[in-house]
């Protein structure tokens, strides 16, 4: 089925893109969605635990967001630049987007937190990125987290007051440049509830890149290239989802990029191995699904490869729909918005 980019547009209006996270993080709204029927029940995330079973597995991404935007200036002439890191290239080497790009010439040195952190401009690569190595003293991580901003998404125009709002309560693995929102809406107390009722949780890491906002400038789907992401999945999650299956119990990704992960590692018959690696999996429909039974997930943006994601596993016609509802019921939507249970 040949499928265009409009075919997953909706009108959303501007007031219902969320600015802010709820608080508490589980008091989201929930609409969750049959996707064999298409039928939906709108609830909160706090019941959650109504719709699961004992036997399955949550599947969370653990990646942490790293505050990988950097405000300085040249070190010559003390204009204002701005870096987003992207990719670490080693020895102290990163990928990064800069701002303006005429201050970021190869040869400028840039000085970030008072002269703590110095970063040389070496080279410009691919769509205007640039190369730079750092020159720190301590450790770089920490460094970050002292004078580093999150990297909240262009659409989100507030000020984030806590950090850690932009982080899952369980994430672990620093490298990702945007957050795996399906997570934000749990909090300890409603994992350690899942855990009684005897639903198994495991964790993957993909860490997410700046490709996961990247706007689909083609009109025919199948032409647009993702940008790979580095995933890790472990022995421990690869014997926890085969024996889930085996069971009887349904994997159930939390966010898009569980999805991801256990797609791209899925063998025949939905068994999975433990892997390290990076993947450009683009999931539209017509895409037969190995490994998850179910997928929880926050409302994405207009023809977005994510909803084309969700259209996949739920159905086109079911996923437009259950969009349309979510507007009319005033919903809210993107990073810090309510959530999709797809069952």
């Amino acid at each position: 089925m040949s499928m265009k980019t409009h075919d997953f547009f909706y009108d959303l209006p501007q007031e219902l893109i969320a600015q802010e996270p709820i608080e508490p993080r589980d008091h989201s709204r929930l609409l969750s969605v049959n996707r064999v029927t298409g039928e939906w029940e709108d609830t909160v995330f706090t019941e959650l635990p109504r719709f699961l079973r004992p036997g399955d597995c949550l599947i969370l991404n653990d990646s942490r967001v790293l505050p990988a935007r950097l405000y300085g200036q040249r070190k010559d002439t003390g204009g204002a630049v701005e870096l987003l890191l992207l990719h670490p290239q080693g020895n102290d080497c990163w990928e990064v987007l800069a701002g303006p790009g005429k201050k970021a010439r190869p040869g400028t040195t840039l000085t970030f937190g008072g002269g703590k952190l110095e970063a040389d401009v070496l080279d410009i690569v691919d769509e205007g990125n640039r190369l730079v190595r750092f020159r720190y003293e301590g450790n770089f991580y920490a460094l970050l987290e002292e004078i580093g901003q999150m990297p909240l998404p262009h659409y989100i125009t507030h000020k984030l007051k806590n950090k850690e709002r932009y982080q899952t309560v369980y994430s672990r693995e620093s490298g990702s440049a945007a957050a795996p929102t399906a997570g934000l809406h749990f909090t300890q107390e409603l994992l350690d509830r899942i855990r009684e009722m005897g639903v198994s949780i495991g964790f993957v890491t993909l860490h997410v890149g700046l490709g996961t906002f990247r706007p689909v400038k083609v009109d025919e789907i199948t032409h647009h290239k993702m940008h790979a992401e580095h995933y890790e999945l472990s022995e421990t999650t690869a014997a926890l989802i085969n024996r889930t299956r085996e069971t009887g119990g349904r994997v159930i990704a939390v966010g898009t990029t569980s999805c991801r992960t256990l797609e791209s590692v899925g063998l025949r018959g939905g068994r999975v191995e433990a892997s390290e690696g990076w993947t450009d999996i683009f999931i539209y429909p017509g895409y037969s699904f190995q490994v998850i039974d179910g997928l929880i997930t926050n409302f994405h943006l207009p023809e977005s490869t994510l909803i084309m994601l969700v259209s996949a596993f739920a159905g086109y016609d079911h996923t437009m729909a259950a969009y349309r509802h979510a507007v009319e019921q005033r919903y809210r939507f993107f990073s810090f918005g309510d959530a999709m249970l797809l069952l």
